[in-house]
């Protein structure tokens, strides 16, 4: 097995320090001051997920965000995260992150729930992915560690697929073998993604238990980490914590 660890990429989301300033109103906790500690503890990339009802990450934080990381002149990346809604391609084809992840949406939901149905016909996700590609940004695609999603994500012409994890981490959490399980099953999907031509990124529930064994991912460009490393930073500060995961991703 190919040990995906030792050039994985952090992807930090911020999603939840919004939500706490939102919960108040105002400007604090400032989404772009934790976006530059982010950067200084080491972070090579920042995730945001504009929902419709902007109920965490607004439109004006990722126009911030995008304008403090053209400043600084690469080296680290936007990815911004959603559903193909009008008004949210049209803020990518403005601010141009370096990858759009395509994420299903349910009404009401809390957070993302499962990956994309592969039997959705297939020519609305190409046409999508055709557009963002043709302003120069990458695309990922949220499956379910499912052979028919990976192989419909391919279909559709995305760069990489996102490999949704809150199975693995439920499975993790319940013991050391339903966890070798589900990895093993993890791992069959991201070979199979490689051998059809796309990069593999992952997330959703991974944390600092977890990432010991799916850091090990074959083919791993990316982990996507947000609740988890803020809910730790509450306690050890967010530069730390951004130590703390780049550390767990590393190995």
């Amino acid at each position: 097995m190919t040990d995906g660890a030792s050039r994985a990429k952090l992807s930090v989301n911020v999603n939840k320090v919004a939500t706490l300033r939102n919960s108040r109103g105002g400007t604090v906790p400032n989404v772009l001051e934790a976006t530059r500690v982010c950067i200084a503890a080491g972070a090579p990339g920042i995730t945001v997920h504009p929902r419709a009802d902007a109920r965490h990450i607004t439109f004006a934080d990722v126009r911030e965000i995008a304008q403090e990381l053209r400043a600084r002149a690469g080296g680290v990346e936007l990815n911004i995260e959603g559903d193909p809604r009008p008004d949210l391609l049209a803020l990518a084809t403005e601010v141009r992150p370096d990858q759009f992840t395509l994420v299903p949406v349910r009404e009401g939901e809390v957070t993302s729930q499962a990956g994309w149905d592969p039997t959705i016909p297939i020519a609305g996700m190409q046409k999508v992915v055709r557009d963002l590609k043709g302003s120069g940004i990458r695309v990922s695609i949220f499956v379910d560690p499912e052979p028919a999603a990976v192989r419909w994500a391919a279909s559709a012409g995305g760069d990489r697929i996102e490999l949704y994890t809150e199975p693995y981490a439920r499975a993790f959490a319940a013991g050391t073998q339903s966890g070798r399980g589900s990895f093993e099953q993890y791992s069959r999907m991201a070979s199979l993604a490689h051998d059809l031509g796309l990069g593999i990124n992952a997330g959703h529930d991974l944390n600092l238990e977890n990432l010991v064994l799916f850091r090990r991912l074959p083919h791993l460009d990316e982990v996507s980490i947000g609740h988890a490393l803020i809910s730790h930073a509450l306690y050890v500060g967010l530069s730390r914590a951004v130590d703390d995961y780049l550390k767990a991703v590393a190995g």
